[in-house]
């Protein structure tokens, strides 16, 4: 079954400017859709590394909903638990500045109560067999619940995305129960009540151990953009991996290409240092192209070693 992967799926829309982005002007550029979605992204980057992941999500009934699943598909995706119904997918509206960095966006969610009768029908086959399972944190309370409880059922390792860190603060509880949940530096303020814009990665991973002691959570990670990504331990393990010096093309993605990179490490016995180390790389060749996800990788590029491939 490898690592599971429960969310959403997203269609990006995306604008792109010929020229000098101007917030209140008409500007002359390109306009692309792709496959998107936090959870449908890290899937696929998963996937990118050979490691044969399953999906369960939702998508619409229209042709596009039917392109993500036979895209997935082809990338060695289990799509076998991806329910179709109407409104089944959520839309992401982006514009980009000249610089590829990310100026504004409107985002629309589908009903991620959807998911609920795939878990209640499969969820014990799934849970069972599967390496670790990584989900969106801010899906509807009861599916956040309903995981929970097949993961402790089956004694397996949870790791938690976020779309919406807003949700996500409502339900500091379910933090306490993760392996690990990655965030970025603006997230983590948003969680510990602070401001770590102008903080540098090695103030903050000297930070980070005591705010997820007090917290409870058992370990953290907090992506930093170009200055690299933080991560900690409840026991006082701490540290910071670098950004790569790479040309950014378009940053979309490049967070969820990092946790798919550094959630498989940890699947798959490696250190927060080593788990650390493989999102950096995942999400620095996302960025340097105008794709949401990384190219293909093996798995022992990193030293993953999978015994079901």
């Amino acid at each position: 079954m490898g690592i599971v992967v429960i969310g959403t799926v997203f269609v990006d829309v995306k604008g792109f400017p010929n020229d000098v982005y101007l917030p209140t002007g008409r500007n002359v550029g390109k306009i692309e859709y792709v496959h998107g979605g936090v959870a449908r992204n890290v899937v696929e980057d998963i996937a990118n590394l050979e490691l044969r992941p399953t999906f369960i999500s939702t998508v619409d009934t229209t042709s596009m909903g039917k392109d993500v699943v036979e895209k997935l598909a082809r990338h060695k995706v289990n799509v076998d638990y991806i329910k179709a119904v109407p409104d089944g997918m959520g839309t992401w509206l982006a514009i980009f500045d000249q610089n590829g960095e990310l100026a504004g966006s409107i985002s629309q969610r589908a009903d991620t109560y959807l998911v609920m009768p795939i878990l209640e029908q499969h969820g014990d086959e799934i849970f069972k067999d599967c390496d670790s399972v990584i989900f969106e944190i801010d899906m509807h309370k009861d599916v956040v619940k309903k995981i929970f409880e097949l993961a402790i059922k089956y004694n397996k390792k949870v790791y938690a995305l976020v779309s919406n860190m807003g949700i996500a603060l409502e339900r500091r509880d379910f933090l306490q129960r993760l392996d690990c949940f990655i965030c970025n530096e603006l997230e983590a303020g948003m969680l510990f009540c602070d401001d770590y814009s102008e903080t540098t990665p090695e103030e903050l991973s000297k930070i980070l151990p005591e705010k997820i002691k007090a917290a409870n959570i058992p370990s953290m990670i907090v992506t930093m953009g170009g200055k690299g990504a933080v991560y900690a331990e409840k026991d006082g393990n701490s540290g910071m991996i670098p950004a790569r010096k790479v040309v950014v093309k378009d940053t979309t993605g490049a967070g969820d290409a990092f946790c798919a990179g550094a959630m498989s490490g940890l699947t798959y016995g490696k250190t927060m240092a080593e788990a650390v180390g493989i999102g950096t790389v995942l999400s620095s060749s996302v960025i340097t192209t105008m794709d949401n996800v990384c190219p293909r990788f093996r798995p022992e590029e990193f030293g993953l070693e999978v015994s079901h491939r």
